[in-house]
């Protein structure tokens, strides 16, 4: 219960240099990502790669800072429980017009249970649930951009007309290449989108203000609307490589707008200052993504986290199922677990690993940290990381907790927190990922359906291509998978394959991808043993065969796309292509939605490390 009368005098000022503390991080957050659009001008692409893993890093600083202010100015992990809710009431308070309360809430809790005992984590102390609303936000103050602006083309004849004066007010500090012609290359796609709708008197593109920058690209985002219709608009700029810009793409619908925003690609940098706007209109473009995806697409990692954690607590509230060791092949580094009902894996790292995998729980928490702050071209899932997560007892199997007292012991705890008998687990840290359908699982299906069976020869012909080409944007992504076994990579409901076990992960330049040396008489010729030596980081593509292609329909399909994969040089060059500075473009859209074949490159790219 809450304290009837606010009369601790420091309660206030705590309060105070808590919020002074998310400010300032919001404030360098917020200036970073503005620094992207001059990045983007100056084509400063590795700087702007640099500014993206930075600005990761931007939120653990800022609370530590607040954290050690408490403690010095407040001795605050010394004061009585009932200051602390003090504190929260006052805090309350602050964010009453704050345009930003909901990442000051997150801020406040990531202060509060880094100085608290774990065991005061509850609603008196932190805010398990919103305690101030984001509808109807926006910036009052004088000059400041509105979150979206509207155009009314009335015609589809002034339709170009209007794009134009759309790009124009983007002020964009390089010249377009022809605008005019770009503008009508994209009015004319539009006009082919709306084909058979009535213009109705609503007829209107809404945009953004604010472009969203990743990588080599900026992009527009907006909505096409007439009468009850409305059509998700992306349109990607980029440099000509002459000094010029041009627009590149027509991106239409909720599936384009979820490969652009997909949770296996880098997060956007973008000036926002009410990100709950932002998130609000995005929304309306992809209204099945979750806004715990939303905010961590916008670099907004933790109020993402916040999210994800508050719709799974709502989820366990609404269903009974039990969680479970996850189907499929168990990996040597990482134990796995799932909830039938809800669409993530749990995954913690095991405290012993075979002889084999030489490797430490710290070294493989360095494999993730890096996937997180590296590039992910679409094709590795992006990773939630939590500590000290409690789950309810009785949602979980005997066996499950069986499993981890055997192989994580050190990461599990029992406890009944409140006395009140009800058990809890808890995991002292894990990662959560989306659930994919193993790629092994996935091919061992469409082989069993038999090579008769059209649908699935097609099925297991996709998924092997796929799984290539998957390779092959990794490579062009300076990332070396090191297990290339197909239970490493799953498969997404629209048939793209992506890469989730990261424990073996090397940046390809770190590699030494040979050929194997030719025996040298015939004792080493018959040997089932390796009679050559092998360094670290030594990389034998040919030896990948053996484990990729035992069965024959998956060879021939292999072989006539990805033979290359075998092949030591194809690894070397690639290496040395990135070794001499060359940066691949990696486009998060297919071939068919640009508006210039003139521009294409060989392989659907998207910049890249």
């Amino acid at each position: 219960m809450f304290p009837q009368r606010l009369d601790a005098p420091q309660a206030y000022d705590i309060a105070k240099a808590m919020m002074d503390g998310f400010n300032r991080h919001y404030k360098l957050f917020r200036a970073e990502s503005a620094r992207a659009k001059h990045r983007f001008e100056t084509q400063d692409w590795r700087g702007q790669q640099r500014a993206q893993r930075e600005r990761i890093e931007f939120y653990d600083l800022r609370v530590k800072e607040c954290v050690l202010r408490l403690d010095k100015e407040f001795a605050a992990g010394g004061l009585p429980m009932n200051v602390w809710q003090q504190v929260k009431l006052h805090y309350i308070g602050l964010m009453v017009e704050h345009l930003q309360p909901e990442l000051a809430e997150t801020f406040f809790n990531s202060v509060t249970t880094k100085i608290l005992h774990r065991t005061h984590f509850q609603n008196d102390f932190i805010f398990v649930r919103p305690a101030v609303s984001t509808e109807y936000l926006q910036s009052r103050a004088p000059g400041a951009l509105p979150t979206y602006r509207a155009y009314y083309p009335q015609t589809l004849e002034r339709l170009p007309g209007i794009l134009r004066e759309l790009f124009e007010q983007l002020h964009l500090q390089c010249p377009f290449d022809d605008l005019e012609r770009d503008v009508h290359l994209l009015a004319r796609r539009i006009a082919n989108r709306l084909e058979g709708l009535t213009l109705r008197a609503n007829f209107q593109i809404q945009v953004l203000s604010n472009l969203f920058y990743r990588n080599k690209g900026a992009y527009l985002v907006g909505k096409i609307i007439t009468g009850y219709t409305e059509l998700a608009l992306s349109v990607p700029i980029l440099h000509d490589g002459h000094g010029r810009l041009l627009l590149h793409a027509a991106l239409f619908g909720e599936d384009d707008m979820h490969g652009l925003f997909s949770f296996a690609r880098a997060y956007f940098m973008v000036d926002m200052e009410v990100p709950s706007a932002y998130v609000h209109f995005l929304r309306t473009l992809m209204p099945r993504k979750p806004r715990s995806d939303l905010y961590t697409a916008l670099g907004l990692g933790k109020q993402g986290k916040t999210l994800f954690y508050r719709d799974f607590l709502h989820h366990l509230s609404y269903s009974s199922d039990k969680f479970r060791i996850a189907p499929g092949i168990k990996g040597m580094v990482m134990l796995v677990f799932d909830l039938p009902s809800f669409p993530y894996v749990f995954k913690l790292i095991k405290d012993r690993f075979p002889a084999q995998k030489e490797t430490t729980r710290e070294q493989v928490k360095g494999k993730y940290l890096l996937v997180k702050q590296h590039d992910r071209v679409g094709r590795m899932a992006d990773t939630l990381e939590y500590s000290l997560v409690a789950f309810p007892r009785d949602r979980f199997s005997d066996e499950l907790i069986e499993e981890i007292r055997k192989f994580a012991p050190s990461q599990l705890e029992i406890s009944d927190r409140d006395g009140d008998g009800r058990q809890e687990v808890i995991i002292s840290h894990l990662y959560i990922e989306r659930r994919l359908v193993p790629l092994n699982i996935h091919l061992q299906e469409c082989l069993d359906k038999g090579m008769d069976d059209a649908q699935a020869r097609r099925s297991m012909s996709d998924a092997v291509v796929e799984y290539g080409n998957a390779i092959k944007d990794l490579v062009a992504a300076n990332i070396f998978p090191g297990d290339m076994l197909w239970k490493n990579f799953g498969i997404t409901r629209n048939g793209k394959v992506v890469f989730y076990d990261y424990d073996e992960i090397e940046y390809l330049t770190d590699c030494n991808f040979r050929h194997v040396p030719a025996p040298r008489n015939e004792e080493e010729e018959m040997s089932g043993e390796i009679w050559y030596a092998v360094r670290p980081r030594d990389v034998f593509p040919e030896t990948f065969a053996p484990f990729l292609l035992g069965n024959d329909a998956v060879r021939e399909v292999f072989m006539r796309h990805h033979g290359d994969l075998l092949d030591p040089r194809f690894w070397q060059s690639h290496k040395e292509r990135i070794q001499a500075g060359h940066m691949l473009d990696v486009f998060p859209y297919d071939a068919q939605r640009r508006l210039h074949a003139g521009h294409a490159p060989q392989r659907k790219r998207e910049a890249t490390p």
